[in-house]
């Protein structure tokens, strides 16, 4: 007797690829003509799928029911995503885009970076409770960099062709790739410090001195430059072999189109046996390895890539809907509800809009303020700073006392995950809304002027006609036509015909006349009778008349 397999693994596949199927149904419908983010679609679908609604996504048993287990999966799988996403925003940049746009680059990077991490930091800090300004730097690293992930739902699709200038999309790929590779010494500045003076250093010798010294050594030196010259070897012999390939004719279509994908995940597993910044390494290996051009015009038509990149997001998205600790943003001992909602709008309004401001004029890619005002506000925070705050986390509960985490430790770790999640909660909703919203505002002003216009138009008194929008036709019938109450119409009589303009339509008919009218003195002979044909010009309504039969 056959019995149902409940397992995981058939749920998990029947749902996600459920999911995906429906959504590819509708996906042309939600993303190019409501303009909504499929980050934000798959983040209400993994809600719904969750063990909050339905259960039919189970995240802790998958885990084995452990916190710690749940979190290093959480890690992995934004390791991977992140890895993949950062190589295709390096293929996709122009050749020699790095070199070639490298001041516009160090401002948005440099200060830009710098200006943001202080910000949200300030934040934090001012939102909770008892909290040291060293903890907030911290938390305030994590949701520093721009979300790769999240900036391609905004430089992709009609609405960023239409909207959007294709340097300022440039650019925006550049930052977002470049300053989420970048995060590292922002967070390892502050963990290293709790770790050091914390507490009066508790269980660790060596100050500040000892945490600078680090700071410079360990993520610097073996973390940032490391992986940039990792990521720029590989990069080359990449494209060199690929090169090689090609011309003897050994690789076939499908292997040289998900060489970018492949490059990928051996840029992120070696980088994480080394310990390096994988991040970083896969978007400058994606660079280099597109120096010349020739793998991004060879693969601009394809589209496996693109295809990739949308499995990956449906399903990242998806997990955290599933995975975000809904209960703790109301019910912690942190913060309150109240301030987290505020803590919230004011990250999005004040971490990178202000800064983008002050810098717009010296980067030229932003010509004007609203391109200013357009690129502070869509600074997403997503997947990028999950990947931190996981990061961020793993250290912090590793400074232990008597096989203990030392509790300012894990009050920062405790902080960073309820605000890091809420913030990203919080930009993927708003973000994921915004282009809609906007669209929705520009055209209700429209919509309620066209249907005013409309009820007017019916209601009013016919005018002659003439070259104008609101327009009617006086025509005399022929001679012997019968009139409404049934009896023959002299032709002398000049019943009007009219001619309503609605809208863009025209309502009317067309009515046979004669142009010969009594009383006018003519002894010409009558002409003939004729048709009035009325249609829609660039200049309005205009009259045409044709012979009759």
């Amino acid at each position: 007797m056959p019995e149902l397999s409940l397992v995981n693994f058939n749920i998990v596949c029947a749902t996600l690829g459920g999911f995906i199927s429906v959504f590819g149904l509708v996906s042309f419908l939600f993303k190019e003509r409501f303009y909504l983010s499929e980050a934000l679609i798959s983040l209400l679908a993994g809600v719904v799928f969750s063990p909050h609604a339905t259960n039919f996504i189970r995240p802790k048993d998958y885990a084995l029911g452990s916190e710690g287990n749940l979190e290093e999966i959480t890690l992995y799988f934004t390791r991977l995503v992140l890895g993949v996403q950062l190589v295709l925003a390096g293929v996709q940049l122009p050749k020699r885009y790095l070199q070639v746009e490298w001041k516009s680059l160090s401002l948005l990077l440099g200060p830009g970076m710098a200006a943001m991490w202080i910000c949200s930091s300030l934040i934090v800090w001012a939102m909770i409770p008892n909290f040291k300004f060293l903890h907030a730097l911290t938390v305030g690293a994590c949701v520093t960099p721009t979300d790769p992930v999240l900036s391609n739902s905004i430089v992709k699709g009609k609405f960023a062709d239409k909207n959007v200038p294709r340097p300022l999309q440039r650019i925006i790929v550049a930052e977002s790739g470049a300053n989420d590779g970048l995060g590292y010494p922002f967070l390892y500045f502050g963990m290293f410090l709790v770790k050091y003076i914390g507490m009066g250093g508790e269980g660790y010798s060596g100050g500040a001195g000892k945490a600078i010294g680090l700071w410079f050594y360990e993520t610097w030196v073996y973390t940032i430059i490391m992986s940039v010259v990792y990521g720029a070897v590989v990069g080359w012999l990449s494209r060199k072999t690929l090169h090689w390939a090609e011309e003897k004719r050994y690789v076939d279509r499908e292997s040289f189109l998900v060489f970018a994908i492949a490059l990928a995940l051996f840029i992120v597993g070696t980088c994480g046996l080394i310990g390096t910044d994988d991040l970083l390494a896969c978007f400058i290996a994606g660079n280099v390895f597109t120096q010349d051009d020739w793998f991004r015009l060879e693969t601009m038509d394809d589209s496996l890539q693109p295809t990739i990149d949308m499995l990956l997001n449906l399903a990242i998205f998806m997990w955290f809907g599933a995975v975000c600790p809904w209960s703790v943003f109301a019910q912690n001992d942190i913060i309150p509800i109240y301030r987290l909602i505020f803590l919230g709008i004011l990250i999005l309004l004040v971490r990178r809009m202000p800064v983008i401001f002050a810098m717009h004029k010296y980067i030229h890619q932003i010509e004007n303020l609203f391109q200013a005002a357009f690129v502070g506000f869509f600074g997403p925070i997503g997947v990028g700073a999950i990947f931190y705050m996981s990061e961020g986390r793993e250290f912090l509960q590793g400074i232990t006392v008597d096989g203990k985490v030392r509790d300012d430790a894990q009050r920062v770790a405790d902080a960073m995950k309820i605000v890091v999640w809420f913030l990203a909660i919080c930009s993927i909703v708003v973000h994921g809304l915004s282009i809609p919203l906007v669209k929705a505002g520009y055209n209700l002003p429209r919509t309620i002027s066209t249907a005013l216009s409309t009820s007017t138009a019916v209601d009013q008194e016919p005018v002659p006609l003439t070259n104008t929008s609101h327009t009617h036709s006086t025509a005399t019938p022929t001679p012997g036509a019968v009139n409404s109450r049934g009896r023959k119409r002299p032709a002398h009589e000049e019943p009007r015909l009219t001619i309503f303009r609605i809208g863009r339509s025209i309502i009317g008919s067309t009515t046979q006349i004669n142009q010969s009218q009594p009383g006018m003195g003519s002894d010409e002979e009558p002409e003939r009778p004729v048709n009035l044909i009325t249609h829609e010009s660039g200049h309005g309504t205009v009259a045409t008349r044709m012979p009759a039969e």
